[in-house]
C-alpha cells in the first residue's frame, strides 16, 4: 500500500522534491504539497483504491503524510493493499 500511495503522491502530488527524499512521516505541506494537488491526489487515491472518501475524513490531517494517508485507508478499505 505504501508504494501505490507513494507513486500517487509522485505523480499528483506536485511535490517539488521526490518522494524517495521523504519520510512516511514527512509534513507533505510543509514539503510543498498545495490544497489544489491533496485534492488531486484524494481521486486519485479513490481511483486507485476504487472507494471514496466520506466527508468526515475530507481534512488536511488526512492527507498530510505517507503515514496519515495509509492509516485512511487501512480504516476504509481494511486490510492493507499489497
Amino acid at each position: 500500500m505504501e508504494e501505490e500511495i507513494r507513486q500517487i503522491l509522485e505523480e499528483h502530488g506536485r511535490l517539488p522534491v521526490p518522494m524517495a527524499d521523504l519520510d512516511n512521516n514527512a509534513d507533505l505541506y510543509e514539503a510543498g504539497m498545495t490544497s489544489h494537488a491533496s485534492v488531486n491526489v484524494m481521486l486519485a487515491l479513490e481511483d486507485g483504491f476504487d472507494f471514496e472518501f466520506p466527508e468526515s475524513m475530507l481534512r488536511k490531517s488526512t492527507f498530510e503524510s505517507v503515514s496519515a494517508i495509509e492509516a485512511a485507508l487501512t480504516s476504509l478499505v481494511g486490510t492493507p493493499v499489497e
